[in-house]
């Protein structure tokens, strides 16, 4: 345990980090729709905490020993009750920013009503969508002291029934609901009055027909209030050799179902009756286990929230563009064969991966595929070329890891379906989990074989790939595509090792290898050289890595954090960290990438990794960090890394207090880094043509016809409508490189009768043609600071 170390406990930290995104959930600048979104994110992730991270400081409070890397000034019962106390005011935070939600709502004509509130036509209209939709799916269970309590699902939502009668209140029963809420929207859109709209909760809907769902029993009175368990999500998994890996998740997946209880939310303005026989029959105690709350639960279920909000209510849609060097129709592993490429996420569309696994799916040279999957989406594309590939004739080697929390299950599915299909499945590797994202290509060319790679810091997931931030590299250079292939023969044959020279490989060397890039700067800073070094990742609590940063730290080297999670660090402490300085940017989409770049005395190494610096990555894991050589890419990644670090709209400063204050930085003029990094990254890769073009001119059909197959986004200029100003005939002329008479078309009878064989300046052309547009050739392509006339239409690729 290191309590004396000035580190921040990690759970503690992890709390902080869920608190800037209830944040964003009450920042009024951010768009009303996008708000409730939040709120479900926020959810969604204490959700996940309780049932990882509790459930674990439940088993140290139950065995009375901490874990090895427990950290901060705290003993196991501590920091549980720590956290209660916590999470039980974030909850209440929660409350009163969903009741500004709701008053803002309003204002928008937006109702969220209850049972109470529906008029007669939404009454009309609730029924019949109970008994149609809802109904079919309820199965009460009437409770009782003699039966057995029900088994609760976990992160289900209930309701707890109250019937009595209004003559006779002691004449009660007890009942439980399970809300469907997988088979059955948990929120209704109501028909709309006038110009409002009124949604409604699911729950509310059983609420207001609760008479007709218990109509055979005696009552006249009914109470309906929420609760909902989340169960420990920890996997046991047996050592029954006879067994395989696949038959032991699989049970312990069951287990996972029936695991002991971490935590209960209950409407808090539930009956003590109700209450106490509930906690009674499940063995509860109120102080432990259970906290009281509002009157729905699962704000998960905010993220996906009807969407009837206006324009205005949503971020702007940044659309993903393509790579420049990536057009429509371009093999990408000839370009592979000419340079890299550095796909940014969500920036970019993550179709170029798919692109380059059809490719290798359906080339005759492509010998052999690998990939490892930690998680994917549900109808995944990435599957789908790899099950083409296999059908293709290819070998295809697919290491998915079975321990991807929480998608276990479907990764088991995807498992046996590519073992039925002849692919050779790896199930992960004994003891560690495999978390590196790789993809590996093997060609046949000329009397060789040519290794193309895929190295990322987030998952082969189309869905996330749209909202999370993150780097892929595409390469076949051999000094990394050759180690890839090696990494992929040491998944087979776990037995061989190798020496890598190039690829920073986890558990074997990369904590190693990051502490000498650390002692390198300490060298420097000693000699009194420049010494820096920025490190972008999700989070960093490996306690000999954050001893390495203060130890660099007091020998006067910069050190610049970004770090989006749980940040185990204090900064600014005098003769410890005050060269350290730490941010976290939480905004639209998720920070996932994790980027390392250190000064090296002017010859600056820069490296993309699929590891944090915690204990998991660094010992447990087969994490892949990968040096950047291509200048281009180098400059580009720093770029981005400066853009992050002048955020002052959503960055927040890490500090001792876990204060959550935004970083003011430069206060004249606002930086926001996501959309910065799509404008600078969009100026550097989105092309857009513009051409000048005549409709009835053959010439000018061919160059728009020539760009539309090429797939270029266009703008099309009607010049002879609209016109052409001077000085924008003047700045395409100067885009060519060529004089003014070039573009004079000389065939015109108007050129013929009036201009021919006369002294005419350059300055006088351009007045000409501006004032008589009929005179230009066509059509003129214009890109960025590039321009020509394309005729013919492949004139196009020398601005491209």
């Amino acid at each position: 345990m290191y309590s004396d170390q000035h580190f921040i406990n990690r759970e503690i930290s992890w709390l902080s980090f869920n608190e800037r995104v209830l944040q964003e959930a009450a920042d009024v600048n951010t768009p009303l729709f996008e708000r409730i979104r939040f709120i479900g994110i926020f959810s969604n992730n204490l959700d996940e905490f309780f049932r990882v991270r509790v459930a674990a400081i439940k088993r140290m409070v139950a065995i009375g020993k901490d874990e090895e890397s427990l950290l901060g000034n705290f003993q196991p019962d501590e920091l549980h009750n720590k956290i209660q106390e916590i999470v039980i005011r974030q909850q209440n935070k929660l409350t009163e920013i969903f009741n500004t939600i709701l008053v803002e709502l309003k204002e928008n004509n937006i109702f969220l009503v209850n049972e109470k509130e529906f008029n007669h036509s939404q009454g009309v209209f609730i029924k019949k969508y109970f008994y149609d939709k809802v109904l079919p799916n309820l199965v009460p269970i009437m409770l009782s002291t003699q039966n057995k309590f029900p088994h609760l699902r976990d992160r289900s939502v209930y309701l707890a029934v109250k019937l009595s009668k209004k003559q006779n209140p002691n004449d009660k029963a007890y009942s439980l609901i399970r809300i469907p809420g997988r088979s059955v929207q948990r929120f209704l859109v109501l028909p709309k009055i006038g110009k409002n709209r009124y949604v409604t909760f699911l729950d509310d809907v059983i609420r207001y027909c609760l008479a007709d769902l218990f109509f055979y029993f005696d009552y006249d009175v009914y109470e309906a209030y929420t609760l909902k368990i989340t169960r420990d999500a920890e996997l046991d998994i047996d050592d029954d050799i006879s067994k395989s890996f696949i038959e032991k998740m699989s049970y312990s997946l069951k287990k996972r179902k029936t695991a002991r209880p971490v935590r209960l939310i209950y409407d808090e303005t539930m009956p003590d009756d109700l209450r106490k026989f509930i906690f009674r029959k499940m063995k509860i105690r109120s102080s432990e286990n259970a906290i009281p709350g509002g009157r729905y639960h699962n704000h998960k279920d905010f993220m996906d929230f009807p969407k009837i909000g206006k324009k205005k209510h949503y971020y702007p849609q940044l659309s993903p563009f393509r790579h420049k060097d990536l057009k429509p129709n371009t093999s990408v592993l000839r370009t592979l064969r000419k340079k890299d490429v550095m796909l940014h996420y969500p920036y970019q569309t993550f179709n170029h991966f798919i692109d380059f696994l059809r490719e290798a799916a359906i080339d005759p040279q492509v010998k052999e595929i690998g990939i490892t999957i930690y998680r994917v989406a549900n109808d995944s594309k990435v599957f789908n070329a790899l099950l083409n590939a296999v059908r293709n004739g290819k070998t295809v080697t697919v290491v998915i890891e079975l321990q991807a929390r929480f998608n276990e299950e479907a990764n088991i599915f995807w498992s046996n379906k590519l073992q039925e299909e002849g692919a050779y499945v790896i199930n992960g590797v004994p003891e560690m989990k495999v978390h590196s994202k790789l993809a590996w290509v093997k060609r046949k060319e000329k009397n060789t074989f040519r290794n193309y790679a895929y190295i990322g810091t987030g998952n082969f997931h189309e869905g996330t790939a749209e909202i999370y931030a993150d780097e892929g590299l595409l390469t076949s250079d051999p000094r990394i595509s050759n180690e890839v292939e090696n990494i992929f023969v040491f998944f087979k044959q776990n037995y061989k090792h190798f020496n890598y020279k190039h690829l920073i490989v986890s558990p074997f060397f990369m904590r190693e290898f990051f502490n000498e890039c650390i002692d390198r700067e300490i060298e420097l800073a000693r000699k009194g050289k420049d010494a820096w070094m920025i490190l972008k990742m999700n989070s960093l609590t490996a306690p000999k890595m954050m001893q390495k940063l203060y130890e660099a730290s007091r020998e006067g080297v910069k050190i610049q954090l970004i770090v989006r999670g749980i940040f185990g660090m204090q900064t600014g402490i005098k003769k410890l960290s005050e060269n350290i300085s730490a941010i976290s940017i939480v905004d639209k989409y998720l920070e996932h990438s994790r980027v390392f770049l250190f000064g090296n005395d002017g010859d600056e190494r820069l490296f993309i990794s699929s590891a944090d610096w915690m204990l998991r990555n660094l010992n447990r894991r087969i994490e892949i960090a990968c040096p950047i050589y291509d200048t281009e890419i180098k400059e580009e990644l720093k770029e981005m890394l400066r853009i992050q670090l002048k955020d002052n709209v959503k960055a927040r400063v890490l500090d001792p207090d876990l204060s959550n204050c935004y970083n003011l930085g430069d206060i004249g003029r606002k930086f926001r880094a996501q959309e910065d990094c799509y404008n600078f990254i969009k100026n550097r890769h989105h092309i857009v043509m513009k051409i000048y073009h005549n409709p009835r001119c053959v010439k000018s059909r061919e160059g728009l016809k020539y760009l539309e197959n090429k797939g270029y986004d266009v703008e099309i200029i009607k010049y002879l409508e609209s016109g052409i100003s001077e000085n924008d005939l003047r700045d395409i002329i100067e885009k060519t490189g060529e004089k003014p008479f070039y573009f004079v078309r000389t065939q015109e009878k108007e050129y013929r009768e009036l201009y021919k064989g006369k002294d005419i300046s350059d300055v006088e052309w351009i007045k000409i043609l501006s004032a008589n547009p009929k005179l230009l050739q066509r059509p003129i392509v214009v890109n960025g600071s590039k321009a020509v006339i394309a005729r013919p239409p492949e004139m196009v690729e020398k601005i491209v």
